[in-house]
């Protein structure tokens, strides 16, 4: 009887530890995602990666960076297709605009704000983020007069939201 109470003590401990640990990762995720302008796409994004359950806010910041970077490597990809079959000459100009762009967010910015983040100079992460930002709502301004015939405006939007979250998280860290 005494090893079965003992069992069911030792039980208790370890969920309640196990309960404690992840309510505080995800306290931390919510506090952290309120200061942003983005908080469903922050929550969504920080939940989704296994590394936030043990991550600081530096940590989140990094999650979200290279969540950055995975979507615009994406974006990058879906232009690159369209560039290989556009016929439209308008729409051709545009899309060669955003391979510089997107390129410029993969090779530079987001290089940069991971960079930053992990040498521990927040100031160049927030620039970096604000850049990234700014390169994929340029490439959604291409598209001339109705942003909603952007071919790749949910890559651009999620690119531009989700710097803005980098932006804001790694703002937390000055």
């Amino acid at each position: 009887m005494t090893k079965i109470i003992s069992l069911f003590i030792l039980e208790a401990v370890f969920c309640l530890t196990f309960f404690t640990v992840s309510y505080s990762d995800i306290n931390l995720i919510q506090t952290t995602c309120k200061k942003t302008a983005f908080y469903d796409l922050c929550v969504l994004t920080l939940k989704s990666d296994p590394r936030s359950s043990t991550a600081d806010v530096s940590g989140l910041a990094r999650i979200v960076a290279d969540s950055v970077n995975a979507k615009a490597i994406a974006t990058l990809n879906q232009i690159s297709a369209l560039l290989k079959s556009v016929k439209d000459p308008t729409l051709e100009k545009a899309l060669e605009g955003c391979i510089v762009s997107y390129n410029t967010i993969i090779q530079a910015d987001i290089p940069v704000a991971i960079d930053a983040i992990e040498k521990g100079n927040p100031k160049f992460a927030v620039q970096s983020a604000t850049d990234a930002g700014n390169e994929a709502q340029a490439c959604e301004n291409s598209f001339a007069e109705k942003p909603s015939n952007s071919p790749i405006f949910s890559g651009n939007k999620a690119v531009h939201d989700l710097s803005v979250v980098l932006q804001s998280i790694a703002s937390l860290l000055l």
